[in-house]
């Protein structure tokens, strides 16, 4: 027993209770995507609903898997590497929106070529503008108020990712505007600076409505979430879900609303975990994520770097708002958005970049750790003055 406690302090470094959170939800995620696929595998494939568990339960080891990987490498050289891939995303947008592959009356999607595997470019941009964003607040802490060096290369990168983004995808742009609005006022941006970039993201994304993909949809969203009268059906399909569950649920895979409400293993999962497993286990979930921010929230109050601290920040806010979106969409608190719930969704590359996200919290986490380690060495072995 010592040994194996040994070989996982060795192995997975980091926040514990991270770790713990994320292994529960991935583990919850293989037994609710399996219940509520059930009409999707009878529709695409022959009834075969184990072809979904064991799909979805690979991915969720992948995703595992790059997260540990992730959190092995130190969090400093995620500077350069959010940099890169912040460059390499606005290219990719633009060709995804201009060739990419359309579904849902929007491209979004580029397959690989050679593995044949669809992925979103909002993904890596998400990631990478976040990162990049801490790297370059990080770095100008002392110049934060030069607006020429410091500020307009920031808002240049969140404007033009932004926009392309909403050209295609409205809700994500929405929240990773949000998020990096939070990130720079963590990183004492001046308010005049801030409400310049609210400006700025506001044009963009009117602009997207009109010239975009997705512009009526978005504006459909609004005026039907507004309009009390006439429920949308998949909104209407979510409340009998959510209602027919009650406080302890039908149980697990009992459920009979996933046959009649779109994307119950994605957009509306959560809608799904209440019928089954009742109040108790929406409020679990929900639990959860807070726990999961309040974490990263630890992480950076107790970072001795500013890049650390940003990062930790910025990747906890994007992963448990897009949470807390989808779970007020189910519950009828905000429109239709389309975002999955982040570790529970089925999902395919998405799940990864999830990942990798959380990897690089647990590896804030674990080199702010190893920091202290080192400083309280070099202060244990410090000579001390002799006194007479």
């Amino acid at each position: 027993m010592n040994q194996f406690k040994t070989w996982i302090d060795e192995h997975f470094k980091g926040d514990p209770i991270i770790w713990g959170i994320v292994i529960l939800l991935s583990l919850f995620s293989i037994l609710v995507v399996y219940s509520a696929t059930g009409s999707l595998a009878y529709k695409y494939a022959g009834g075969n609903t184990e072809l979904y568990l064991f799909r979805h339960a690979t991915l969720v080891f992948v995703s595992l898997t790059v997260m540990w990987l992730a959190h092995k490498v130190p969090y400093r050289s995620y500077a350069l590497y959010a940099r890169l891939a912040m460059y390499l995303s606005m290219p990719l947008l633009l060709i995804t929106y201009l060739f990419g592959s359309n579904i849902n009356e929007a491209n979004r999607w580029l397959t690989i070529p050679v593995i044949n595997q669809a992925f979103q470019p909002s993904d890596l941009a998400k990631l990478a503008l976040i990162s990049a964003l801490a790297a370059m607040l990080a770095k100008r802490q002392n110049n934060i108020k030069d607006f020429k060096n410091t500020f307009l290369p920031i808002i240049i990168a969140i404007g033009i990712i932004c926009l392309l983004i909403a050209l295609a995808n409205m809700s994500t742009a929405i929240l990773l505007l949000s998020t990096c609005l939070l990130i720079m006022f963590i990183g004492r941006v001046p308010m005049k600076y801030l409400v310049m970039v609210v400006m700025v993201g506001v044009l963009g994304l009117t602009s997207a409505v009109f010239l975009g993909q997705r512009g009526e949809t978005f504006v459909s969203r609004i005026e039907a979430f507004m309009d009390k009268d006439d429920v949308p059906f998949q909104a209407e399909q979510s409340y009998i879900a959510i209602a027919t569950g009650g406080v302890t649920g039908k149980g697990p895979g009992n459920s009979e609303q996933r046959n009649s409400l779109p994307h119950p293993y994605s957009d509306f999962i959560f809608a799904i975990i209440i019928e089954e497993y009742g109040m108790i286990g929406g409020i679990a979930v929900l639990f959860l994520y807070l726990a999961l921010l309040y974490r990263g929230m630890r992480i950076v109050a107790n970072s001795n770097k500013a890049f650390g601290g940003l990062l930790s920040a910025g990747l906890s806010f994007a992963l448990v708002i897009q949470a807390l979106v989808n779970m007020a969409v189910a519950v009828g608190l905000g429109p239709i958005t389309g975002l999955p719930l982040p570790l529970l969704s089925m999902g395919g590359t998405s799940l990864v970049f999830t990942g990798i996200a959380l990897g690089i919290i647990l590896s804030v986490s674990r080199g702010d750790h190893q920091d202290e380690m080192q400083a309280g060495s070099a202060m244990a072995n410090k000579p001390k003055l002799k006194t007479a």
